[in-house]
């Protein structure tokens, strides 16, 4: 049977490399992988934090350097996507780790363009593409990629997001960058309370000016955090193996979705970087079920939120289209 329709908005594409991909990729550039075989790259994937995960993260992120590795990336993911019940998908990507390796701008953008603008006949999938800021950069850095990537505003790219090392770096760092996406009319995204408290997203909010807050699992320790939440209607992009797997949250089973929820809280289901973290987004709904014993109106309402969530306001007859789906969809019997 045909898995629940979906939205994923919390995807990093450099996320969805695969060992068999990076083998494929480094052969084809000449690139040396510390590893024998995808195997062994995978058993790699052991994280004791955030920044254990990012430092494998970007060294293998090498192998990626011309136009059509990052198309064959971004097939590769709508392809599985596709088979995940995603039918609209919200990408992110990362100029500055890019362009810091030498690789052109364009490169990327084409490249990713090229395999996104074939998804809805390919796929099924709408698309749009984000491009986020390291945070542990200077914000002079996210500044000047802001103006090489203008060109591509409106066209290619749809928003502005922040990621990599959260601690130490909040969203306050970025405000004039913001404020010049926002005159741009690009949509606002943030990295938020993933390993940062409440205050992490509160600057996001209040300084940032975001639409929604990518993690922000920790918001629910702050029940004025929580209110200002609800009563905005901001929507929490939430990715519960990622969570596990960066120790940000001890077993699935003690994950705060429930409470989330059981809050009012507008939390949709991503895989993040799933690649790396054990699971695509539908794997993400069924660990969830399974571990937290999420009904199938609750996890309906998941579905729900990732299309409300979207930012597909610029073709609401298919995000009504979309939401129908979910309704009419029939779960099946459960063992």
């Amino acid at each position: 049977m045909s898995p629940l329709p979906k939205a994923e908005l919390h995807l990093h594409i450099e996320g969805t490399l695969e060992p068999e991909l990076a083998f494929e990729l480094a052969h084809r550039n000449g690139v040396d992988l510390p590893y024998a075989d995808p195997d062994q790259l995978r058993a790699a994937y052991a994280f004791s934090d955030l920044q254990s995960f990012l430092d494998l993260y970007y060294q293998l992120m090498d192998v990626l350097r011309t136009e059509d590795d990052f198309t064959a990336l971004a097939e590769a993911y709508l392809a599985r996507a596709a088979r995940e019940g995603v039918r609209h998908a919200e990408i992110f990507f990362d100029p500055q780790a890019h362009t810091s390796r030498g690789v052109e701008l364009d490169a990327v953008v084409r490249g990713l363009r090229r395999a996104l603008d074939a998804s809805m006949e390919r796929h099924g999938i709408s698309t749009k593409l984000i491009m986020c800021f390291l945070r542990d950069l200077p914000q002079e850095s996210a500044l000047s990629t802001f103006e090489a990537c203008r060109p591509y505003f409106g066209t290619a790219i749809a928003g502005v997001g922040l990621d990599s090392a959260e601690v130490g770096n909040p969203a306050s760092k970025f405000a004039d960058v913001y404020r010049l996406a926002r005159e741009a009319g690009l949509h606002l995204v943030a990295h938020a309370g993933e390993e940062g408290g409440p205050d992490y997203v509160w600057e996001a909010l209040d300084v940032l000016g975001v639409e929604r807050i990518d993690h922000g699992i920790r918001a629910i320790e702050d029940p004025k955090l929580v209110e200002r939440l609800v009563t905005d209607r901001i929507p929490l992009t939430v990715c519960p193996f990622s969570n596990v797997r960066l120790r940000c949250v001890d077993t699935l089973a003690e994950h705060p979705l429930p409470a989330m929820l059981a809050a009012g809280l507008q939390v949709t289901l991503n895989s993040d970087d799933p690649a790396y973290f054990g699971g695509y987004v539908d794997e993400n709904f069924v660990g969830v079920r399974d571990a937290l014993g999420l009904s199938d109106e609750q996890l309906r309402l998941l579905a729900r939120n990732s299309f409300d969530a979207s930012f597909l306001e610029d073709d609401e007859e298919r995000r009504a289209e979309l939401l129908a789906e979910v309704e009419a969809y029939a779960f099946p019997a459960r063992a």
